[in-house]
Order: C-alpha cells, then structure tokens, then sequence
C-alpha cells in the first residue's frame, strides 16, 4: 500500500518541522491534527484530593504543564512554598524549566534522565528520607506511584493537569493512509470519538512503548514504532520505512 496522505496527534508546527524533508522527498501530505489538550486542574478540583502541598519536603515533577499548573495552584490557594522545598524532576530540560517560577539552586534541584525510573536514581541515598509529592497528569498516576512503592519512599499523589480529548467529530480519519500517535491518551481519544473504529487497512505509527502499548491493547496494530537506536523519531522511522518500500 503506498502511503501519500498522514494525520499525525500533534499541533501544527510552529518554527520547521522535521517532517518537511519527508513531505517534498516521498510527495507527502501531512495534516497536524491534536487528540487532546492538557489542562491545569481548578483549585476546588485540587481540593478534593484532600493533598496538603506543604506536608511535603519535595515535590516532583515529569512535565513542564505540572510545573506551570502547580505553582498556579499555589497561587490560587494561597500557599507559600518554602525555600527549602527540593524539586525533583524526570529531566533537565523540566527541570530548567522551574527558573519560570522560582530561583534555580542546584542544591535544591535534581533531575533524571528522561523516564520516571530515573527520577529514584537522582534521589538516591541522600534524599530518600524526603515527604515527596508528584505531582501528575490524571493519565500517568500510577505508574509513577508504582515505583515510589518498589523503591519504599514516602509520597504522596496528586493530579495537578488533567486530559481533555478534542472534539473530532468533524475529521474523516478514513481519508488517511496513516495515523501517527504520540501518546496513550491520541488512543483514548481515538476510541472517544470513534467508538465503532476499525483499522482497515489504515497504518499506524507510535512514538514510546506506552503508546504501542495502547494501541495493541485497542486491538490496533503499529507498523512503524519509534525510538528505536536506528530512529530515535518518528520522522527518522517514517523515513526509514520509505526507503525500504
């Protein structure tokens, strides 16, 4: 089956896009169209998780939208957090993103290297007698929570952004040789909107074993799977994969 036209669950690109070189070398036509938005939480839905931020000695963080939403939500409740607070967070790039709310102070800033498993690493012997919070989208709770249990910290939970699906009643999926998925919640989404969804014949490609994951358990299957050390994108997989047919 020869691919022309691609629905990739991201919005449009702003400055280049890395599947420009696909579109004028394989003659592609590429729509950007998200599957969800990310939302912070209302303070009174913050609340009802009855979570008090300031039990804590450390707060930890696996994206730049729990930053920004948490500390809004400080705001709103009127919370002050202390100096001595330690931020923990699943990378450096996140982690650099906290000099938009506070000081960055090395001492008090720690970071992994891109998955939750890394963030045990980065508290270590030093820290693991820290009060930690994570702070969490509503899709990624209790992974996370999974492996502060293994390692025997002490935390707590709490969504701090929530998911809210597109609405893509509008968007005739059929028309596209390919979807591309980034995340478990494009599926979600996906099976929202089109409860009576069938592949037929539709290929797919999924960024991250989560998202495979995800797919395979919505009986759908990926023909293009990313990061792999050949193709660390999917821009690199889709190109990949063009190459070979």
């Amino acid at each position: 089956m020869k691919i022309k036209n691609i629905l990739i669950s991201q919005p449009p690109p702003v400055n280049g896009s890395p599947y420009s070189d696909l579109i004028s070398k394989y003659k592609l036509n590429i729509d950007f169209v998200p599957f969800f938005r990310i939302e912070p939480l209302m303070a009174r839905e913050f609340r009802m998780q009855k979570v008090n931020i300031l039990d804590h000695s450390a707060i930890v963080f696996t994206a730049r939208s729990a930053i920004d939403s948490f500390f809004k939500l400080c705001e709103e409740l009127r919370i002050t957090v202390p100096e001595t607070m330690k931020y923990f967070c699943v990378s450096e790039a996140i982690a650099l993103y906290l000099q938009k709310h506070i000081v960055y102070r090395k001492r008090k800033i720690f970071f992994g290297n891109g998955t939750n498993s890394s963030i045990v690493d980065a508290i270590g012997i030093k820290h693991k007698d820290e009060n930690f919070l994570l702070c969490v989208a509503d899709t990624c709770k209790a992974d996370l929570h999974k492996i502060f249990v293994k390692h025997k910290l002490k935390h707590s939970s709490a969504m701090i952004v929530k998911t809210v699906h597109s609405d893509l009643s509008s968007l005739n999926l059929h028309k596209y040789d390919m979807l591309v998925f980034y995340s478990p919640s494009d599926i979600k989404s996906l099976q929202e909107n089109f409860p009576d969804f069938q592949q037929n014949g539709i290929q797919f490609a999924t960024f991250g074993q989560t998202t495979l994951k995800a797919l395979k358990s919505a009986k759908l299957n990926s023909t293009v799977i990313a990061p792999t050390p050949e193709a660390p994108s999917i821009a690199k997989a889709l190109s990949i994969y063009f190459d070979e047919k």
